[in-house]
């Protein structure tokens, strides 16, 4: 049996412009600096997939417990992203599992 995290938090970003896709980025990039994670990620979406083109950004994270997502999702930088990239989003989709 592998080693798996308690908590994976996976969030899918479509831009109105496709142009500000580097900008929705950067605004995720910034919730890196929050320590409550055990791993962050952002990543442009690649796949071209004809049925579905929609998510043109994913981030990806692992957290301990459900606290430690808690006090991430209440640090500042969290509104701080929320700031930069609303504007820039059309949709948002978030899960945890």
């Amino acid at each position: 049996m592998t080693n798996r995290p308690a908590l994976r938090h996976v969030v899918f970003f479509s831009a109105k412009d496709k142009a500000d896709i580097p900008r929705i980025v950067a605004g995720l990039e910034i919730l890196a600096d929050i320590a409550h994670s055990t791993f962050f990620e952002v990543r442009e979406n690649t796949q071209n997939d004809v049925l579905s083109s929609e998510i043109d950004v994913v981030v990806y994270a692992e957290f301990s417990c459900a606290d430690d997502l808690a006090a991430y999702k209440a640090h500042p930088l969290y509104q701080a992203s929320i700031d930069a990239v609303r504007p820039l989003r059309d949709k948002r989709i978030a899960a945890d599992f």
